[in-house]
């Protein structure tokens, strides 16, 4: 009874024990307003400077904003922090950064900014290269999926360098997938129509096998949301190392003195929510492509209708 109860207690442990670095990332906080603060130079006190440029629009402003914000909450708040301790916080992580993060920057990203990055040649030919819609795909699907396989993903939370690379490599990716949707970029690859809905549908299909695979499996998988010694390391990514050595006398050893979740629930837990923030997101993108794709083809009536009575007359004419 007396193990029962401390170990009831220790599962209460608060999050606060961890410091408010760690809670907060200070640092990264003011990466974020530096980031934002060179975009509002840029864009409106110095864009004078710069040839082609173009006034900035409040939409472009208001997405920005929302991805430095999230990009916050994601890598930043203590959501982060809870991402090493909950696999199924990591996964709404991962929806939020590549699926929403991502997006968002690129339309928030005036043309003219993006078209002095692609003047450089090497930047248009990996853009033009990575960008092509069945490439893109494809690269993003097997890096989130490298990136998820359990030993890769062990091995990636007990290296701060792979740790960064990974990330990066796996969001430059979701850019990558999100480019031929929602660029508008003169010149520069674009989708359109309900060829757009196809390529959002192929992306949710081809993103599943990797999902099922967490939600089905009837064991845990990842060493770092499970084994004691593991998780204690992984931490290290996000808790100063003076921290951690504080911490060690409290006989921390594992993600369940923080939740009292069993690690399987956990973890089908995360494949679920990504796959239905996923849904969720696909869902609305898919439903504004159809509606701006409506409105076209309704506008451009008369039009199409012209252009198809001058090719039946033109077949007439040739028929007779």
């Amino acid at each position: 009874m007396e193990e029962d109860f401390i170990e009831g207690a220790m599962a209460m442990l608060p999050l606060s024990i961890f410091g408010f670095r760690a809670l907060w990332s200070p640092w990264f906080f003011l990466s974020i307003l530096v980031a934002i603060g060179l975009y509002l130079l840029l864009t409106k006190k110095w864009r004078h400077k710069f040839e082609g440029e173009e006034k900035l629009t409040r939409k472009e402003l208001g997405y920005f904003l929302a991805s430095m914000i999230l990009l916050y909450i994601v890598k930043g708040s203590p959501m982060d922090l809870m991402g090493h301790i909950l696999f199924s916080v990591h996964m709404a992580q991962m929806a939020l950064l590549l699926l929403m993060v991502a997006p968002f920057l690129i339309i928030g990203i005036p043309n003219w900014m993006w078209k002095k990055a692609l003047d450089i040649k090497m930047v248009d030919q990996v853009m033009r290269f990575f960008t092509k819609p069945v490439l893109s795909l494809m690269l993003f699907t097997i890096m989130f999926s490298l990136y998820h396989y359990p030993f890769i993903l062990d091995q990636v939370k007990l290296n701060i360098i792979l740790h960064a690379l990974f990330t990066i490599t796996l969001f430059i990716s979701s850019i990558f997938l999100w480019w031929p949707l929602v660029n508008t970029v003169e010149g520069q690859p674009q989708l359109h129509g309900l060829k757009k809905i196809g390529y959002v549908i192929l992306s949710a299909i081809l993103i599943t096998p990797a999902c099922s695979l967490i939600i089905f499996v009837d064991v845990p998988v990842y060493e770092t949301y499970s084994s004691g010694e593991a998780w204690l390391q992984a931490m290290a990514l996000c808790v100063p190392g003076s921290m951690l050595a504080g911490l060690s006398g409290l006989g921390i050893s594992g993600p369940e003195l923080f939740t009292k979740m069993p690690t399987l629930y956990d973890q089908q837990l995360g494949g679920i929510l990504m796959k239905i923030i996923q849904e969720v997101i696909y869902v609305v993108v898919i439903g504004k492509i159809f509606i701006k794709w409506y409105k076209e083809e309704q506008n451009n009536a008369d039009e199409i209708t012209k252009r198809d009575l001058l090719e039946r007359q033109k077949l007439t004419m040739h028929g007779s």
